[in-house]
């Protein structure tokens, strides 16, 4: 980014959120520059046999699959931060590779999302995902319903529908840094799988596992499910 960009960015923040705010913000991208790694996590859904929190009747949740029943409002909200013409196109390609868009409303305004798909990844990821595993990415609480645990009860019923549809495993990352998203996944039926780090070179995406407590047993466990598949589809 170049420095234009970086003071334009600044000014922006500054003018919708004051002061206080934009320090804070500061601290946290500089925060970033050190705590540069991602933690991931995975959730084992057939050891998962307790229902979900039941919704508040404040709470709504809803699951979208295509960019035609994403509702105008509701896309300019999730377009508004940062680059929109970027977003827009996340969002399409998102559902164009056969994403879902789980939002979570509080007394009818739009609150909180997040995207999950299954089988596969939209960007290159950490390891091969088995037909039945599920990557959930791109949790976003809007700033006036922070603090109120509505991701909490956004991922518990996520969990439970991605389970009744006969998902096997989810799995999950959140910024080093981050620790609103990591105190998230603590509350929540994930395990912590490894600390990793990913470069680019080329084009290329390379990744170096820092700490991985389980990754040989993940990985064992992708290739006997992606055997069983293997061997139960027909043989032409």
């Amino acid at each position: 980014m170049s420095i234009s960009a970086s003071v334009s960015r600044f000014i922006t923040y500054y003018s919708r959120y004051g002061f206080v705010a934009t320090i804070r913000h500061l601290g946290l991208d500089t925060r970033r520059l050190f705590l540069n790694h991602i933690v991931v996590f995975y959730c084992d859904l057939s050891r998962q046999i307790t229902s979900p929190a039941k919704l508040p009747r404040s709470l709504k949740v809803e699951r979208l699959t295509s960019y035609a029943e994403l509702e105008l409002q509701d896309l300019q909200k999730m377009t508004s931060f940062g680059d929109s013409k970027q977003a827009h196109r996340n969002i399409r390609e998102r559902f164009e590779h056969g994403a879902s868009l789980w939002l979570i409303w509080s007394e009818d305004i739009l609150a909180a999302y997040s995207w999950s798909v299954r089988g596969h990844t939209i960007e290159p990821y950490y390891f091969p995902l088995a037909p039945d595993d599920v990557r959930l990415f791109d949790f976003f609480t809007f700033p006036k319903f922070r603090g109120r645990a509505i991701l909490w009860f956004l991922l518990t019923y996520i969990l439970h529908t991605l389970r009744g549809e006969g998902a096997a495993r989810v799995f999950g990352a959140a910024a080093e840094w981050n620790q609103a998203s990591l105190s998230l996944y603590k509350m929540t039926p994930f395990q912590r799988l490894g600390l990793a780090r990913t470069y680019k070179v080329f084009g290329y995406t390379f990744i170096r596992w820092v700490e991985s407590e389980a990754m040989q047993q993940v990985q064992k466990e992708t290739e006997r499910r992606n055997r069983e598949l293997t061997l139960a589809r027909p043989h032409e």
